[in-house]
């Protein structure tokens, strides 16, 4: 069995083939910190995850970058209005961020490289691409002359109008060209800044993931991930910044393989301050269970989008409570974890298939009261294998389900109730089952 992934740049699913098999090296875009993180920020980092541990399944050692922009407009507004230090707003919002996500079950980065410090190299980079003719420098402004790099467009699919119409910059009167794109601009005092040879200023945004991947990872690595919302212009900027000054000009000089996640919708509409229908992952970890979350969120496959609700939230949580009352009724059977059985480990390994592997959990759980003991070990396994992978099950059943919060009383009339359920199940009498449950 070989890992497929739906690679954007071809537009297929494609066999996982690293640079170099000994070392599978990953970057995703991070958080911009100036707020706190919502339920869309948290579909990548969890999507991330997974394919992280997916990959370990596979490969000895992995190093997964997700990098923290610190740096940005949005940032700069946070200050003004908070009158906080930035450096106080990011390193408070980088901390929550990390938090929220690690009540998901969301592992940190092996790197987590911040663009402040890497400025300088930021710099050096710009210098290349004006030495190749690639940028130039206007009125304190440097900017990437698009028209320089044929295969500006090879990520996204858009033609010349579509990147012009989407690429969220103005045309200012000192571009050559309307699609041109940002990578140094003034930043009058009393806007933080730092010196460079074409004046005080600050880096675009784009150009801080180009410099963060290649000093964390070298170039190629293998995957370079993020939400679907990055592909254009981000994506595309950075793969023009970075292969239009390397061997063959190719995106491929950067990485080799392009995952992308699918939008969060609420309530079958765009998530948006002007709806007010934002969720933020903050507020949601007091309300719900890490796992439930986590599981809702790899509910649908990632490369769709996924309708945020309190309904599907609701499903989630009641299977993950049946999963656990499966397990806590297999308690007594040992088991050694390992992989799932290839069934699972199939749907792992095809595109990260969540649903088809939710759905076979579910199988799995359905047929253990009347399962062999021996049926009874390989559906333990697989339940704790997978969810080990898929980063849910990981809690003790007893503690999940409250019952470490009973009386004792209580404690052994559950547990009473749990075996004469399966005592029901086993006679097939399905209607007293139903009546205990």
């Amino acid at each position: 069995m070989a890992l497929q992934i739906q690679n954007t740049l071809s537009g297929r699913k494609e066999i996982f083939k690293p640079v170099d098999p000994s070392h599978v090296r990953i970057y995703a875009c991070g958080p911009t910190v100036y707020n706190f993180a919502h339920i869309g920020n948290a579909r990548m980092a969890v999507v991330n995850d997974l394919l992280v541990r997916v990959l370990k399944t596979q490969f000895k050692k992995v190093t997964y970058v997700s990098n923290i922009t610190d740096i940005d407009d949005k940032i700069i507004e946070a200050s003004k209005e908070t009158g906080e230090e930035i450096y106080s707003i990011t390193s408070k919002y980088t901390d929550i961020y990390n938090n929220d996500m690690s009540a998901l079950g969301v592992k940190l980065p092996d790197i987590q490289p911040r663009a402040t410090d890497h400025i300088k190299e930021m710099i050096a980079l710009i210098q290349k691409l004006i030495e190749a003719n690639k940028a130039y420098e206007k009125d304190g402004h440097v900017l990437f002359h698009v028209p320089s790099f044929e295969n500006y467009g090879i990520l996204s699919k858009r033609n010349r109008d579509e990147q012009i119409a989407g690429s969220r910059v103005d045309v200012a009167p000192f571009k050559k060209d309307p699609a041109d794109f940002v990578l140094w601009k003034p930043s009058p005092s009393p806007l933080p800044g730092w010196n460079s040879p074409w004046g005080f200023g600050r880096p675009g945004w784009h150009l801080e993931c180009s410099v963060m991947s290649e000093k964390s990872l070298g170039l190629p690595f293998d995957i370079h991930s993020g939400g679907i919302d990055l592909v254009f212009p981000h994506h595309e900027n950075e793969i023009a910044q970075t292969c239009s000054i390397s061997k063959h000009k190719e995106p491929k000089d950067f990485a080799t393989y392009w995952f992308h996640n699918g939008f969060v919708n609420v309530e079958g509409e765009k998530m948006s301050k002007s709806i007010g229908n934002i969720r933020l992952v903050h507020e949601l970890n007091k309300k719900y269970k890490g796992e439930v979350l986590r599981l809702t969120l790899l509910s649908a496959h990632y490369k769709q989008p996924l309708n945020w609700t309190e309904e599907i939230i609701e499903q989630n949580s009641k299977m993950l409570d049946r999963l656990y009352r499966v397990l806590l009724e297999l308690s007594d059977t040992s088991v050694e974890l390992e992989l799932p059985t290839d069934s699972i480990m199939e749907s792992f390994l095809d595109d990260l298939n969540t649903p088809k592997i939710i759905a076979k959990l579910n199988e799995e759980a359905n047929s253990a009261s009347s399962a062999s003991k021996d049926r009874k070990v390989e559906i333990k396994k697989n339940l704790l294998s997978a969810g080990k992978i898929l980063g849910i099950l990981e809690d003790d059943p007893e503690n999940w389900l409250g019952y470490n919060q009973k009386s004792k009383e209580n404690s052994e009339e559950i547990e009473r109730l749990i075996n004469q359920r399966n005592e029901a199940r086993r006679s097939k009498n399905f209607n007293l089952a139903d009546t205990i449950r």
